[in-house]
C-alpha cells in the first residue's frame, strides 16, 4: 500500500513539473494542455493543425489521462475532434510511436508527446494505420486525401475566433 501511494506521489511530482515547464518561457509551439479542473492525471490538450499540412486553420482538442505510474507508463492521449487520418480512429485513438508501452521511456514529457502528434499530422505513417481506408487514399491519391482531410478539419475543427 505505501509503495502504491509512493508511485502516485512520485506521478503527481512529475506531473506537475511538466505543467510548470507547459506554461513556462518555452512552451512547445502551436500545442498546449492542462488540467481538467483540479484534477492532475487528466488533462484537456490543444493542438492547432500545422501550417503545411491539410489540417492548417484547425484547433483539435485532445483528452489526456496520466497513469497512476506516470513517467513509467506513457499517457493515454486521444482526439476529442474528429480527424482525417490514417494514425487515428473514428473514436479518437491515436497510432503513435511515442504512446506505445513498449516504445516508452520515462524521460519523454508532455511536450514531446504533443509534439510527436503535431509532426504526426503533417506526416502520416501508412503503414502502421488505426483507419487502413484512410491510409490506402493517402498512399493511392494524396490529392483525394488531402482534401478530405481539409473537409474534414473545416467541418469539424474551425477555429472559433470568438474567445
Amino acid at each position: 500500500l505505501l509503495l502504491f501511494f509512493l508511485l502516485i506521489e512520485m506521478a503527481l511530482k512529475r506531473i506537475n513539473k511538466e505543467l510548470k515547464e507547459l506554461e513556462g518561457d518555452d512552451p512547445p509551439p502551436s500545442c498546449s494542455a492542462g488540467p481538467i479542473d483540479e484534477d492532475l492525471f487528466h488533462w484537456q490538450g490543444t493542438i492547432v493543425g500545422p501550417d503545411e499540412s491539410p489540417y492548417s486553420g484547425g484547433v483539435f482538442e485532445l483528452d489526456i489521462t496520466f497513469p497512476q505510474d506516470y513517467p513509467f507508463k506513457p499517457p493515454k492521449v486521444t482526439f476529442k475532434t474528429k480527424v482525417y487520418h490514417p494514425n487515428i480512429d473514428k473514436d479518437g485513438n491515436i497510432c503513435v510511436d511515442i504512446l506505445k508501452s513498449d516504445k516508452w521511456s520515462p524521460s519523454y514529457t508532455i511536450s514531446k508527446v504533443l509534439l510527436s502528434i503535431c509532426s504526426m499530422l503533417t506526416d502520416p505513417n501508412p503503414d502502421d494505420p488505426l483507419s487502413p481506408d484512410i491510409a490506402q487514399v493517402y498512399k493511392t491519391d494524396r490529392n483525394l486525401y488531402n482534401k478530405n482531410a481539409k473537409e474534414w478539419t473545416s467541418q469539424y475543427a474551425a477555429s472559433n475566433d470568438d474567445y
